[in-house]
């Protein structure tokens, strides 16, 4: 694969990117949302899993059918996904996005695994790389 750019103008400060930027302002927008969503509120939970050495948060998604009884609950296997260990991989926090999106929404499919799993998330392990653009 091979490609040309051609360039305009003279002393132009250009940027190259293999993927779409997915920042850590992105992430806590698009959970934030989650977390407002009524419809979500019974299959969704956030909390602070730790903070992180440059203070910022670490956060741990819980995703599963919580109306459940409480032994049932228990009893479920547990399904423990991370992304963004190396903060330059911005495609993997798409793919994680597609995935919450996905997890919690209304479909069949979504319901099973929620009624039958527990889902622990970690979207960004480490955010302090992402937020000063790290690779």
């Amino acid at each position: 694969l091979t490609f040309t750019v051609a360039f305009h103008h003279d002393c132009d400060l250009v940027y190259f990117a293999h993927c779409y930027p997915y920042t850590y302002t992105d992430l806590q927008r698009d959970l934030l949302a989650l977390e407002q969503d009524p419809h979500i509120d019974r299959r969704f939970r956030r909390r602070r899993l730790c903070e992180t050495l440059a203070g910022n948060p670490c956060d741990l998604i819980t995703i599963t059918s919580f109306c459940s009884d409480p032994a049932a609950l228990r009893a479920r296997r547990a399904i423990v996904i991370t992304a963004r260990v190396h903060p330059g991989e911005s495609n993997a926090s798409w793919v994680m996005k597609g995935m919450l999106d996905y997890l919690t929404g209304p479909s069949l499919d979504a319901r099973i695994l929620r009624d039958n799993f527990v889902f622990k998330i970690v979207p960004m392990l480490n955010p302090d790389g992402v937020i000063v653009g790290n690779y």
